[in-house]
């Protein structure tokens, strides 16, 4: 069986107001293979931008039980995962917390692979780090925007 190298997942999330216009960018390595992916909406926030960067980026993995190591300057999702809080939203059924459906859809692709999470200070000259924050703002600076409706449900909800 050949043995496939490790992958490297960096990621960011911007939002431009919180919530406010956001986007998401990363770059996935393995091996000589590099891909940068973005995107973005008309209104969210940060916090999602940063969790659905780590989203896509697992998502294009081409197959199961990768060694990925997700490089992020995010707290909100490297705590969540280091320090077992998703696991804890879980057991209580994630109540009175806010981006369920991205944590539901992050934990489904998630248990495919062997994920390492590693934070970095953000703006702080990382390179990959810097190409994924370009990206990002570049996603929300684009024009017609799509809404993020399951953003825009969750703060109905809570009116």
């Amino acid at each position: 069986m050949d043995k496939k190298p490790p992958i490297y997942l960096f990621t960011d999330g911007a939002a431009s107001g919180n919530p406010g216009p956001g986007g998401y960018g990363v770059v996935l390595r393995c091996g000589s293979y590099e891909k940068e992916m973005s995107g973005g909406f008309a209104c969210t926030t940060n916090n999602r931008m940063e969790l659905l960067a780590v989203i896509i980026g697992l998502e294009e993995i081409r197959w199961d039980n990768a060694e990925v190591h997700v490089v992020s300057d995010s707290s909100y999702v490297v705590k969540a995962l280091n320090e077992g809080w998703l696991e804890q939203w879980k057991r209580t059924g994630f109540k009175k917390k806010k981006n369920v459906d991205l944590w539901l859809r992050f934990d489904a692709v998630y248990h495919k692979h062997r994920v390492s999470f590693h934070w970095i200070k953000g703006h702080a000259g990382h390179p990959e780090n810097e190409r994924c924050d370009a990206l990002a703002v570049a996603a929300y600076h684009a024009q017609n925007l799509p809404e993020d409706t399951e953003y825009m449900a969750e703060q109905s909800a809570l009116l």
